[in-house]
């Protein structure tokens, strides 16, 4: 059977974020119930066309999924297992934020089926957390992690954002070296550099914030993210990931390694929320009012090209440290990647970005550091 993430997406959070510009915001009681109705309708509705599917990764994110009642996420994952054939081994992540959760409530979603969470903790710094706008101190977060720990979470991500406005190298050091100090320590880090989106309070007035890291100190805040997570038994995987020996996100491989193998492919349940399937992509409408109403959601339809799907191929497949097979891609596309992409990659081998071990084509170390301009060279 042919492989499907499940990816379900809670829109609502207790408060906007200054940097946030995903599909969220707050919503009144009554609002999250309707949601939750229309969300398990759209999941029934639709599993008549994933019966050749197993079920490998469901991902709640948001938003912040965790604002939810723990028998609400009960809810919509009975909806899941009755209609669609989840593998026993299934991983299943909740997004939570702290503040937003408490032990009972993260005993009831262990019980519920949620088998990893991914904890935003951003920053350990305080002053840079206000600055934010987020809900929480870091002692909320080490009672959310704690609480976690107790309640029998045993594969637990922190999420880390650097490059924050008045952050020093030396608070995002810091910042690092207490998540992995934390006992027992996470067993992935997710480490993102801040972007200053279009649309978001901190882009329409970032005369306002504090400076944000000028870009040699960005780069040393890269360089010690890799530094610090390795000494800790962390491993690169991905350009901004890192994870502990068999700890990866498996729900984030079916994304990125989608270019690589065409069963792999992801559904998207939810306001505003993407898939992937064979050649076809779509996404649901953004307005809620039409979501709750259920007609037509689905929007901006395509069938992928084959020039989208070998780029996706290189693209999605280049973020992974493992790189991609040439050999694959062959297999996949009946062509040879150097008939295809022979300029970029001699081009980007000769300036050290991109290395060739026999079968394989990897980004370098340097070359993860300039992955966009690689990238685009990439694009047919």
């Amino acid at each position: 059977m042919k492989t499907l993430g499940v990816y379900i997406h809670i829109p609502f959070c207790v408060r906007k974020c200054v940097y946030c510009d995903f599909l969220s915001a707050p919503a009144a009681e009554e609002t999250q119930k309707k949601y939750v109705a229309a969300l398990k309708r759209e999941i029934e509705q639709n599993a008549p066309f994933y019966r050749d599917y197993t079920v490998e990764t469901i991902f709640f994110g948001g938003g912040t999924p965790s604002i939810l009642k723990a028998e609400r996420i009960k809810g919509i994952l009975n909806v899941l297992k009755v209609h669609y054939n989840i593998a026993k081994t299934a991983e299943i992540t909740l997004e939570a934020n702290p503040k937003t959760t408490d032990y009972e409530k993260l005993c009831a979603l262990k019980i519920a089926g949620i088998n990893r969470l991914s904890i935003g903790l951003q920053s350990a710094d305080d002053r840079e957390l206000k600055i934010l706008g987020r809900i929480h101190t870091y002692k909320d977060f080490l009672q959310t992690y704690g609480d976690a720990r107790a309640a029998g979470f045993g594969n637990i991500n922190v999420d880390l954002i650097s490059a924050l406005p008045s952050q020093t190298l030396e608070s995002w050091i810091n910042t690092l070296e207490k998540a992995v100090s934390l006992t027992p320590p996470p067993e992935h880090i997710s480490a993102y550099s801040l972007i200053v989106e279009e649309g978001t309070p901190l882009y329409e007035h970032l005369e306002q914030f504090p400076p944000i890291p000028d870009e040699e100190t960005e780069r040393q805040m890269y360089y010690e993210t890799k530094r610090i997570l390795e000494r800790h038994g962390y491993e690169r995987y991905e350009i901004s990931n890192y994870a502990k020996q068999g700890c990866e996100s498996r729900h984030n491989r079916i994304y990125w390694q989608r270019g690589i193998s065409h069963t792999h492919d992801y559904v998207g349940f939810g306001l505003g929320a993407s898939s992937t399937v064979g050649n076809s992509r779509w996404k649901n409408t953004s307005d809620m009012s039409s979501y709750l109403n259920g007609a037509n959601i689905k929007e901006d339809q395509q069938t992928l090209s084959e020039n989208d799907l070998m780029e996706e191929f290189v693209f999605l497949g280049l973020r992974m440290t493992a790189g991609i097979s040439a050999a694959e891609f062959h297999r996949t596309f009946q062509k040879n990647i150097e008939d295809i992409y022979r300029e970029p990659i001699e081009k980007w081998t000769s300036q050290g970005l991109l290395a060739r071990d026999g079968d394989i084509i990897r980004l370098t170390d340097k070359g993860l550091d300039f992955s966009n301009t690689v990238f685009a060279d990439f694009i047919l």
